[in-house]
């Protein structure tokens, strides 16, 4: 019966523990379960479904959100009062809707969501607009996602869906709460990005020495933007708190400090990056893998360089991806800052561009570095063992035993 190759015992001697590591990690940093409760989230609300009944303008006190552009509040301003029937009740109540939302914005049988505060001892029942309901039309798009991955990529877009819907599992079950928890950012980055890109990887690609050479590379490119993320946060002084959210978080929270929102801050730089660099890494491999099928005399050298040559046509619209994403989700960002008319050098150097501007180098270079790393590993691996000879020469066929330990950890 034949035995794993030396290649494939190497492999396995790296991963193993690396998969330990984050196995034992993942239990010592899971989250207790106790939900953090300060005197700011002391009463809580129930959300309700409603259907509205019917809207209409009045005049209502102006606040500070009405403020006019010369700095003053007006008396009076035009608001929407929303007629409203809840989910399960047999009457309405009515509720003030944001001074966005006019009249013809929520006609009859528009769903809204509804805060609802019993009524205590000292205070009467309270009804507040919370948002409008959506879940339909984003589970009809969702679904529409769904359809039209699994019609292209057949079964292995299936396999990717159920590890995107396994990540997020992961991202809620023990990121989020364990951030809450106030355990160490950086570190429920790592672990909880290594924990998924395990299983992901190998759910969507199969058990092959190719997706084991992109999860050693994407692993290597999770190491160095961590490292740089943590690198960069210190010498930039960047703590957490350039956003009025950080301040919301760390204020309903009690848990969050300087060093914990720090910490937020890094773990998403980790995690903002996990898609892109598992798309880079798992392409460099494929490509060397091709690069070899076309060519079983190439020898290492030759791979890797060829493989770059990808590589490089790769990193430049990965960088450009990633830049504009960001410049996407933080557009009204930019818009504000373009209204302030600070002057460039201010605007770039303040808390809230700043990181965004550190994220976005920070997972470019460990991006870009990860290239490199993949396709070296790849032509190593990709040109050792003879398992690699018998695919070149078209074998193919399952094999028993330990062979089949063998494509699994390779």
């Amino acid at each position: 019966m034949p035995r794993p190759d030396r290649v494939t015992a190497l492999l396995t001697a790296i991963l193993l523990p690396l998969a330990l590591a984050t196995a034992g990690a993942l239990v010592a940093l899971w989250p207790s379960g106790e939900r953090q409760v300060t005197a700011v989230l002391a009463e809580e609300a129930a959300y309700v479904p409603a259907r509205v009944d019917g809207a209409r303008a009045e005049a209502c006190e102006g606040t500070d959100e009405d403020r006019l552009p010369d700095g003053t509040v007006p008396e009076t301003v035009t608001c929407t009062r929303v007629t409203a029937t809840p989910a399960g009740a047999t009457s309405s109540v009515e509720v003030w809707a944001p001074a966005t939302v006019t009249p013809d914005d929520v006609p009859p049988g528009t769903r809204i969501v509804l805060a609802h505060y019993p009524a205590t001892p000292t205070e009467p029942e309270v009804w507040i607009w919370q948002d409008v309901e959506r879940t339909l039309p984003l589970a009809a798009l969702t679904i529409a996602f769904g359809l039209v991955v699994v019609a292209v990529a057949g079964l292995r877009g299936l396999r990717a869906l159920v590890g995107l819907a396994l990540a997020f599992g992961v991202i809620g079950a023990f990121m989020l709460p364990a951030l809450l928890e106030g355990r160490d950012g950086l570190l429920v980055g790592l672990v909880g990005s290594a924990a998924i890109m395990f299983v992901v990887l190998y759910l969507a690609h199969g058990f092959s020495r190719r997706t084991t050479t992109a999860l050693l590379g994407t692993l290597a490119g999770l190491g160095l933007t961590a490292g740089l993320g943590a690198l960069v946060a210190r010498a930039a002084h960047l703590t957490g708190l350039a956003t009025e959210e950080s301040y919301r978080l760390a204020m309903y929270t009690g848990q969050l400090d300087g060093d914990g929102l720090r910490g937020v801050f890094l773990c998403g730089v980790v995690l903002a990056g996990l898609g892109v660099l598992n798309d880079v890494t798992i392409t460099q491999a494929s490509a060397v893998w091709e690069l070899r099928a076309a060519d079983p005399t190439a020898g290492r050298r030759a791979l890797f360089w060829r493989g770059m040559r990808i590589g490089r046509d790769h990193i430049a619209s990965t960088v450009y991806t990633i830049a504009f994403a960001y410049a996407g989700a933080a557009l009204p960002v930019l818009l504000l800052l373009e209204v302030y008319g600070l002057p460039l050098a201010q605007t770039v150097g303040s808390g809230q561009f700043a990181e965004e501007i550190a994220r976005t180098l920070v997972g470019s270079i460990g991006l870009v570095l990860a290239i490199p790393l993949t396709t070296l590993i790849a032509a190593v691996v990709v040109t050792a063992g003879p398992a690699h000879g018998r695919r070149a020469a078209g074998a193919g066929s399952h094999l028993h035993g330990l062979a089949v330990l063998d494509d699994v950890v390779g």
